[in-house]
């Protein structure tokens, strides 16, 4: 992916560019800290990457910059029990204003993909030893 010049952020010294992946980390973290929001990402290279550990705030979010304008799509998991009309709107918001307010490139559309629902995990039950048997 190309750089991102920033038209308006220039320096003494030489002019700022941001990477497109930038722009995806930042989306990626604000989409996760929505409440509601159980897991970034989906499809098959995602959940391989999970497996091994591999850790990427950019998981699930592809970012396109057409002219002076992002457009995000987002691909989630809803907790159980949470409004998926509302939590979209919270994350949309929320990418907005974190991609605006720390690039200053303004973001024109954001499309979310909803790939599951996650349920809330149940405590595991404890096994009784049976009369007698020593464990």
């Amino acid at each position: 992916m190309n750089p991102i010049p920033m038209n308006d952020a220039g320096t003494d010294l030489g002019s700022i560019q941001i990477a497109p992946e930038v722009l995806e980390i930042i989306a990626g973290q604000a989409a996760a800290e929505v409440e509601g929001v159980a897991a970034m990402g989906g499809g098959i290279a995602d959940g391989i990457a999970g497996m091994i550990g591999r850790k990427n705030p950019a998981r699930g979010v592809r970012v396109t910059v057409e002219g002076d304008r992002a457009v995000v799509e987002l691909s989630i998991a809803v907790r159980y029990g949470f409004r998926i009309p509302d939590v979209c709107d919270q994350i949309g918001r929320a990418v907005k204003h974190a991609i605006q307010s720390m690039t200053g490139i303004e973001v024109s559309e954001v499309h979310i993909h909803i790939h599951g629902v996650q349920f809330k995990d149940k405590p595991a039950e404890q096994d009784e030893p049976a009369a007698g048997r020593v464990k």
